[in-house]
């Protein structure tokens, strides 16, 4: 899948003009930012891991490979243990920063900026040999992945439904994926049964569902669109009807309430280095274009340019806590 994402990325950011080759002005791709050199880490989000790490590649393109940017996924709360003691510069995530984590930040002295970077949808999926299953409503979400959940048969979860044991797949309890759709499938964020194939890797889980034909699981709509020809999403019944997954239905508002905004944070500090605020002018620069080809929805315009005015204003402006 890493391929892919390079792929595409290369294909949207020459067409853009940006890259390293390129002459003249072309914002990341010009003559200073080549000059630039370092290693910047970066954390957190599986879900968001596939923005960041094209990005990542395509802006190590255009320095030349003298700015090396680390990618890893250890989910949204992994990501923000190591960002909030500055073990990391950047930190992904597919929830807003909690209570919490905010007090662990501020306690090491880490003051950042929130930048939001895409709109993702959660898919919930079975095999697509399950025929039976099509559409499901958030009551029947919720009763299936509640705490002490005793539905383990498709006909225990509806009258109709095959006699079969049911297999779960999920990200685990480090992942915003999993605080996000606790939080409003449950009702109460990290609040889940426990009885379910957890794993902080989404391909893990995709793996899992496509080998099960009695499996469900739920992970970030990009992962489903990547392997879609594995998968079967699950419409969704929010109370007005049941609705797929697409892109259309995530921007519109109508896929609810599995719709999300996506983030990276950035360390205040480490912004003050030059190539850690030319790569951050690089993603949201290129975000309109790169986002939806990864299989995300990109945010409004106004959003970006908001991202880039803060940006701009670095170490100066007043911390997010």
């Amino acid at each position: 899948m890493k391929r892919f994402w390079q792929a595409t990325a290369l294909v949207l950011v020459c067409s853009a003009g940006a890259c390293a080759g390129d002459a003249g002005e072309q914002g990341a791709g010009d003559e200073a930012v080549a000059q630039l050199s370092g290693t910047i880490d970066v954390d957190g989000s599986s879900t968001v891991y596939p923005i960041t790490e094209a990005m990542a590649e395509e802006f190590g393109r255009s320095t030349g490979g003298k700015v090396r940017v680390t990618v890893g996924m250890s989910g949204t709360g992994g990501g923000f243990k190591r960002f909030c003691t500055g073990e990391t510069q950047l930190s992904n995530a597919s929830r807003p920063i909690k209570e919490e984590e905010k007090a662990q930040c501020a306690a090491a002295g880490v003051e950042y900026l929130e930048l939001p970077v895409a709109i993702d949808g959660l898919a919930v999926v079975v095999n697509p040999q399950n025929t039976a299953v099509t559409c499901l409503t958030v009551d029947e979400l919720k009763r299936l992945w509640e705490p002490g959940s005793t539905v383990n048969t498709w006909a225990q979860l509806r009258p109709g439904l095959p006699n079969e044991p049911i297999k779960l797949y999920g990200p685990g309890t480090n992942s915003g994926t999993f605080d996000y759709f606790t939080e409003v499938v449950v009702g109460k964020a990290d609040a889940s049964r426990g009885d379910y194939s957890a794993s902080e890797d989404d391909n893990v889980l995709v793996q899992g569902v496509a080998g099960d034909r009695n499996a469900l699981g739920y992970f970030g709509y990009a992962y489903y669109q990547e392997n879609r020809d594995k998968l079967k999403a699950v419409q969704v019944d929010g109370g007005a009807g049941c609705v797929a997954p697409s892109p259309e239905t995530v921007i519109g508002g109508q896929y609810q309430p599995l719709s999300r905004p996506l983030f990276v944070y950035v360390n205040r500090e480490a912004l003050t280095r030059p190539e850690v605020a030319a790569f951050l002018r690089f993603y949201i620069d290129k975000a309109p274009e790169l986002v939806p080809a990864v299989g995300y929805v990109a945010r409004p315009a106004a959003d970006y340019q908001q991202g880039l005015q803060q940006l701009e204003q670095g170490a100066g402006g007043q911390p997010q806590q």
